[in-house]
């Protein structure tokens, strides 16, 4: 199993960034891809942003293509969230997921993920 833990929420003014982290625990980082969802107030929880195991194959949702990064750090055991430009609507609760995947493919659904951290709550205020 994996455990996730991600870090790096808070409140923000709008226009301001943010990077999220996620520490990864217990099987070998590399063999899972990755990624970002979120959950706003009253919403369903959506997709973010992907990466794969190897390579540098990542899904944005179309919505936050150039304003979201994700990236990770095999080293570290952790994966990244660089969120610039930020808005009241990017208000949510932010999740890190893991799957398990062939080694360069990006899931993109929630239920294709094994592994969920509790999540990190981004405020962004007008």
């Amino acid at each position: 199993q994996v455990q996730l833990v991600e870090s790096g929420g808070g409140l923000v003014q709008a226009g301001g960034s943010l990077r999220l982290s996620c520490a990864a625990s217990g099987r070998p980082f590399s063999n899972y891809t990755m990624g970002w969802f979120r959950q706003a107030p009253g919403k369903e929880r959506a997709f973010v942003a992907g990466i794969a195991r190897f390579g540098d194959n990542t899904v944005y949702a179309d919505s936050l293509k150039g304003r979201f990064t994700i990236s990770k750090d095999l080293l570290k055991n952790t994966l990244y969230l660089q969120m610039n430009s930020l808005n009241p609507e990017d208000t949510a609760v932010y999740f890190c997921a893991a799957g398990a995947a062939s080694p360069r493919a990006v899931i993109t659904t929630q239920g294709g993920m094994n592994y969920w951290g509790k999540g990190t709550l981004v405020t962004v205020s007008s």
